[in-house]
């Protein structure tokens, strides 16, 4: 998919569309700074539970810092569902192919990326905010091949929502994984052992509702990755970069999570007694 054939929705109709998630979420940034302004960057993160609640928001938050519009790389099994697939077209995805993800970078494009994918997505009992990237070392390999810059970065808040109460491990273990097992479902390439299972969450707040939780954004350092330059099919080297880049985002989390519990507005109730406090006073 051409970088040229990208026809993204307006920012102000992305914004209207967004208002009534911003005024909940109220997601608050730090290193905006720290970000490219010109030039091809590839932003490596983690994904939250259930992947896109936190994504719109994310991707406006660095738009409207940065004046720079990210182009995710998604798996292939979105485009797959029509109407779906269109919605993340216009909001800049392409599908995570090589030869995308080459052409974005050949275009000076912002391009960003989950390595851990489906698995992170539907995370399990006690895997908040965990990376679950197995073995991948894709998103190095492109970086290394191409020179490019990795700003880590981590989002925090959407974890905190949910309570995991049926899993995949659980399914596979009960009467419903063994007709999975004979009906010869797990054996197909798109299970992926399961991974694209999602599992079944009940919410943090009162009758089981997800409660609201501010949205909060790490932005990491660049990572120059031209000392690695000719090396991107040593697996010694991906290896390390990888792990440079995993160490930040683990780092976002512990730093994040301070600011959250240290946070007297992180959630909207708190935020509208102190404005209705402000306006009294």
């Amino acid at each position: 998919m051409p970088s040229d054939a990208f026809q993204p929705l307006a920012l102000e109709t992305l914004k209207q569309t967004l208002r009534p998630l911003s005024l909940l979420a109220s997601p608050v940034a730090f290193g905006l700074e720290r970000v490219p302004r010109d030039g091809p960057v590839l932003f490596v993160g983690n994904h939250t539970i259930y992947g896109g609640l936190d994504l719109p928001l994310l991707g406006l938050t660095i738009y409207e810092g940065t004046g720079r519009w990210i182009r995710g790389l998604a798996d292939h099994l979105h485009y797959e569902i029509p109407g779906w697939r269109d919605l993340l077209t216009r909001l800049g995805a392409v599908p995570g192919t090589r030869e995308n993800c080459a052409r974005l970078f050949a275009d000076d494009q912002a391009v960003m990326v989950f390595p851990g994918g489906g698995r992170e997505v539907n995370r399990r009992r006690g895997e908040a905010y965990r990376l679950i990237w197995k073995q991948r070392l894709g998103f190095a390999r492109m970086a290394i091949a191409h020179g490019v810059p990795i700003v880590p970065f981590t989002s925090l808040g959407v974890d905190d929502m949910f309570d995991v109460v049926v899993d995949v491990d659980d399914v596979l273990g009960s009467p419903v994984g063994a007709l999975l097992r004979r009906l010869g479902v797990t054996d197909q390439a798109w299970f992926r052992g399961g991974e694209a299972i999602p599992s079944i969450s009940r919410g943090n707040g009162p009758l089981g509702v997800p409660r609201i939780e501010r949205q909060y954004l790490h932005l990491g350092e660049p990572i120059d990755t031209t000392r690695f330059a000719g090396r991107h099919d040593d697996d010694e080297a991906c290896w390390e970069l990888r792990k440079e880049v995993a160490r930040d985002i683990e780092m976002g989390v512990g730093l994040l999570a301070e600011i959250r519990d240290r946070d007297d507005d992180r959630y909207p109730v708190q935020r509208l007694l102190r404005a209705a406090a402000a306006r009294l006073g």
